[in-house]
């Protein structure tokens, strides 16, 4: 595929999902390198919706390690048990957190984040071997939508893993 993303003029994200989602499967079909992969992912996520962050925690010994991201300056490391990344992970589950501030717990890489949704990305034994985060600079920013529309692109990732 050739490094030319299409994305709907269209505030709609559903629809902008069901453009971007076959762009990816197709871009990350065709390269082995997982770095590569989140690298363009995040990249192409970021272009497509403007989300003020998009990135992937990578499991890392016993913490979430920073993996490839699009936005500013991240939190390095977190751990399992900390944030709404690793309750995520805990959880083997989709957070969608329509206001961080009223996540217990919530670690505030930036001040400028408002809500935030996580999906965990599971490995061929069915660990979360990393988890997709997507923080908005807006109060409730994150829908089923979202949930859904990334939760494809997770499944396409993991069938490269």
């Amino acid at each position: 595929m050739a490094e030319n993303l299409f994305i709907p003029e269209t505030k709609d994200r559903k629809e902008i999902y069901e453009a971007v989602i076959p762009q990816i499967e197709a871009l990350i079909s065709t390269e082995s390198d997982l770095i590569a992969n989140l690298a363009n992912i995040a990249a192409v996520l970021k272009e497509a919706f403007g989300f003020f962050w998009v990135g992937f925690y990578l499991t890392k010994g016993n913490q979430l390690v920073l993996g490839p991201f699009q936005g500013p300056l991240a939190c390095t490391r977190i751990n399992f048990n900390k944030g709404v990344c690793g309750h995520c992970y805990t959880t083997k589950e989709t957070v969608i957190v329509p206001d961080v501030e009223a996540f217990p717990g919530h670690i505030a890489c930036s001040s400028a984040s408002k809500s935030e949704i996580v999906l965990p990305v599971f490995d061929q034994e069915g660990n979360v071997a990393m988890v997709l985060d997507v923080d908005s600079d807006l109060l409730n920013d994150f829908s089923e939508v979202d949930a859904e529309g990334l939760g494809k692109i997770i499944k396409a990732l993991e069938k490269t893993l």
